[in-house]
């Protein structure tokens, strides 16, 4: 009987791996809010600063926003990597390592107060999405077709 790592495409650690270093990037991101939020003095819980209250609160906003958005597309990108990667373990991992490299500079454009400078480079982060979409509907047409087993 085969061991689990057995039944992983030979290629796969490398999807493992970009998941991990993604990881590293969250946290590097979330240091990089609670930084900010000594720096122009907006506490917990506040998610957002006001700008009546304060008036660096864009600054801040800008570096919440940037971490706020790799958040809110982490479960896309990490079930496309998951699952593209089934059939795909090479080109999901290179397209997870644009993605991430991408994101850096999506957070760091962003962090710098001027929301535009985010798609410079980090913009491409989208177009690693969509390769990630297609090695993933590559693998559920794979499944589709195979015949069926009882």
């Amino acid at each position: 009987m085969a061991s689990l790592i057995e039944l992983f495409p030979k290629d796969y650690g490398f999807v493992a791996i970009v998941l991990v270093l993604y990881c590293f990037l969250n946290f590097y991101m979330g240091f990089q809010v609670g930084k900010a939020r000594k720096k122009y003095n907006v506490p917990y819980p506040t998610l957002y600063a006001i700008e009546s209250e304060n008036k660096q609160a864009n600054l801040f906003n800008c570096v919440q926003r940037g971490h706020q958005n790799s958040l809110e597309t982490m479960p896309i990108f990490f079930m496309l990597m998951i699952l593209g990667g089934l059939k795909h373990p090479l080109t999901s991992a290179a397209l997870g390592l644009l993605h991430t490299v991408a994101r850096y500079f999506y957070f760091t454009g962003y962090a710098t107060g001027e929301p535009k400078n985010r798609l410079k480079l980090g913009g491409f982060h989208m177009l690693a999405l969509l390769g990630l979409m297609l090695s993933t509907l590559s693998f559920g047409f794979t499944l589709i077709k195979q015949p069926a087993t009882l």
